[in-house]
């Protein structure tokens, strides 16, 4: 029985613990020594400071080696990690105060002055630098680091993370040691992690793939990870011939592909790279490929589950699928009323298993709204699966396109557009429009210079007419948040009157 994650970690610890477990982009290392006594001073000051198990503990820090050992101190200290973006504002934090109610917050030094006047003495404020600096440091400086673990049960809370509430109120996802530790072993499995493997870590670590996914597979491991505060393209191809693995978004392989400097001696001494967060298109998973010879790996989470579903380690891997369920996950497509549609059929993913969390944080309604009475969660993403059980995802429920009484799925005509030469990204949207209801357009960069007309005349020689954007709008980018998600709320702002005259 799992009880707390730490634990798990513990048992799994190098019999060296001088081994190495960061390294930073200037050169800082952190054995596992280091990560269990500094771990250990942070549960020790965090206990002293009245963190009592089941208290949440907000963090809002730069990435750092240092805010790795605080997640694992809070872990190990019996309490809730609450990591929080340090891009939001005053508002935004004030919410996730007030709705979470932690016992204590550490934030950037720079911040202090604002989490103080939100708290308002209601509970205390340490400080985190980017550089190790801060309250949180000093103070735990004077501390042991043999600190131990607080026992937990498996269904207690470890995390919980806020989901970005693009359609209204953010909701806050309690994730539990089993819930943390079941999908962790899973991944450490099903992606075949080594002895002598080293990551790139170039994620954030206030969202799941980051710290959920990433950290918590090295620890499993016992091994290294070459640690970077952001991505850069240069950095990550200076450090790949030092790695084995490595963990990313799209946006991350389409830089790389934009470099004339990477190709496959760049990634000779590489073993796996995972894609994940957002849709990869077809294009950049072909275009990987040649350029590397490596096949990107696709697989498929959410906030409220982790990981669902992955393409194989050995085996084929399809270009626009996210695999297969991962051991133990069940799941399926199911109609509006939780009914399995049968395959090639595109409904509402449905999953189950012990990966899936507990449900929102004070929302009781909502968690209830969102389970089948069988246990299966609502994903709120629209698939198909084949006979095989492999998935591919057409986009979010919220989504869908209904122009004239026909449903278009997103996916399906950024995929059209992603073929076509001179096309760099693209991200489709439905606006309101008088005759249709919504029309189709689409928000695309380029690599060159193309006519919409052009562009329009290839969609029409791929996809039915009612499925063509009736409007292409040209970006120099395209809006996207921490994980590389593009940010369609945003566009549909911003181009929601382009029918209306």
């Amino acid at each position: 029985m799992i009880g707390n994650l730490f634990d798990l970690f513990a048992g799994r610890l190098p019999e060296d613990l001088s081994r190495p477990f960061i390294e930073t982009a200037d050169a800082r290392h952190y054995s596992y020594g280091d990560m269990l006594e500094i771990s250990g001073r942070y549960a020790r000051l965090l206990v002293k400071s009245g963190v009592r198990p089941g208290d949440r503990v907000a963090a809002s820090v730069e990435k750092s080696p240092e805010a790795v050992f605080l997640y694992l101190g809070v872990l190990r200290a019996g309490a809730v990690y609450l990591p929080l973006n340090t891009a939001y504002k005053k508002d935004e934090i004030a919410y996730f105060i007030g709705d979470a109610e932690p016992g204590l917050a550490v934030c950037r030094p720079q911040d202090a002055g604002l989490y103080a006047d939100i708290f308002g003495g209601l509970a205390p404020v340490l400080t985190l630098g980017g550089g190790g600096d801060g309250t949180l440091a000093d103070q735990s400086d004077a501390l042991g680091g043999d600190f131990p673990t607080v026992a937990r049960n498996s269904d207690d809370l470890a995390a919980i993370l806020y989901t970005s509430g693009t359609t209204g109120r953010s909701k806050g996802a309690m994730m539990t040691h089993r819930n943390l530790a079941a999908n962790a072993l899973v991944l450490h499995k099903a992606w075949g992690f080594e002895p002598g493997d080293v990551l790139i870590h170039a994620l954030p670590i206030f969202h799941t793939h980051g710290l959920f996914v990433a950290i918590n597979c090295v620890l499993l491991n016992a091994t290294g990870m070459l640690f970077l505060e952001r991505f850069d393209a240069g950095e990550i191809i200076r450090l790949l011939p030092r790695a084995t693995v490595m963990m990313g978004v799209p946006t991350f392989y389409t830089r790389l592909l934009e470099r004339p400097d990477f190709g496959s001696e760049t990634c000779a001494n590489m073993r796996l790279f995972v894609c994940g967060s957002a849709p990869l298109s077809e294009t950049t998973f072909n275009d990987f490929r040649e350029r590397t010879g490596h096949t990107l790996l696709e697989r498929y989470g959410m906030t409220e589950t982790c990981m669902i579903t992955s393409n194989p380690l050995s085996g084929e891997r399809l270009a626009g699928t996210v695999g297969q369920a991962l051991e133990g996950v069940e799941v399926r497509v199911a109609d509006k009323d939780g009914k399995a549609l049968s395959p090639g059929e595109v409904g509402i993913l449905e999953v189950r298993g012990a990966n899936v969390f507990k449900g929102y944080w004070k929302m009781a309604d909502r968690t209830a709204a969102e389970f089948r009475a069988d246990g299966f969660f609502i994903t709120g993403d629209m698939a198909r699966m084949d006979a095989n059980g492999v998935v591919s995802l057409v986009g979010r429920d919220k989504d869908l396109i209904i122009s004239g009484g026909f449903n278009v799925y997103p996916k399906e005509v950024e995929n059209a557009l992603d073929a076509i030469d001179g096309i760099g990204e693209s991200a489709v949207i439905g606006l309101h429009h008088l005759d249709f209801g919504e029309a189709v357009a689409a928000v695309v960069t380029l690599k060159g210079r193309m006519a919409e007309a052009d562009i329009i005349a290839a969609l029409k020689q791929r996809l039915a007419a009612f499925k063509v954007p009736k409007k292409i709008m040209v970006v120099d980018r395209l809006p996207r948040n921490a994980m590389g998600k593009v940010r369609k709320n945003e566009l549909r702002d911003r181009y929601k009157d382009l029918f209306q005259t």
